[in-house]
């Protein structure tokens, strides 16, 4: 990219950001995902003192990460994507995201409902080394996706929110979530794993079709 061409991007981004008008730094957690670029992604997270998993502060941290991904409508968080380098993270696969898949992702990536889960201070295990390659996203990289090997079957283990232990193994798009979760708890994204050439903006095509759309890039 041309270094003109790279200066107006970035001029006309800056512009579109300041017409939200100005806020003063928040503080972790944050109501809102952080995007790639920031360091609390790229660090390993600290686990958690087990004997304070119910204090407010955990509360707080794990209370906000279901808000956040239940208004981002995600299937995982992780707390660094909320500005806190902790070990926590939790998934959700709902029925209502099983009826808005197509039937063929359905099949073919073995989409799977579960509740609610939450993990801290997890560790996984490979159960099945098959890889299987399908798109994937996340939330910290907004907007794009990439074909990622992941592992067909893992078991993830871990204490739940009220300190107790438990554990899960899973296969198909719920190991998937998984293997996600815990990459963002070692500061790994996708983009570390992913097929580069599969890289792309999923909204590429409005692009072209719709020029106002053109005006923010």
């Amino acid at each position: 990219m041309a270094l003109k061409e790279s200066v107006s991007i970035y001029s006309r981004l800056i512009t579109k950001i300041k017409s939200f008008g100005a806020t003063s730094n928040p503080v972790p957690p944050y109501e809102f995902m952080c995007q790639v670029g920031d360091p609390v992604l790229r660090v390993r997270a600290e686990p958690v003192d087990p004997q304070k998993i119910t204090s407010p502060e955990i509360r707080k941290v794990i209370h906000t990460m279901r808000q956040v991904m239940r208004g981002t409508y995600s299937v995982g968080i992780s707390a660094p994507q909320i500005g806190c380098p902790l070990q926590i993270t939790m998934m959700e696969f709902s029925n209502s995201n099983i009826r808005m898949a197509k039937k063929e992702d359905m099949t073919a990536r073995l989409y799977q409902a579960f509740p609610l889960k939450v993990f801290i201070n997890p560790t996984m295990e490979v159960v099945n080394n098959q890889q299987l390659v399908f798109p994937e996203g996340c939330e910290s990289i907004r907007g794009y996706s990439a074909e990622v090997p992941r592992y067909y079957e893992v078991k993830i283990s871990g204490l739940n929110e009220h300190g107790e232990h438990h554990e899960w193994q899973a296969r198909g798009w719920p190991a998937r979530i998984i293997q996600h979760e815990i990459d963002h708890l070692e500061g790994c994204l996708y983009i570390d794993r992913m097929n580069s050439r599969s890289f792309q903006f999923n909204y590429w095509q409005y692009i072209k079709r719709l020029p106002k759309s053109r005006k923010l890039f």
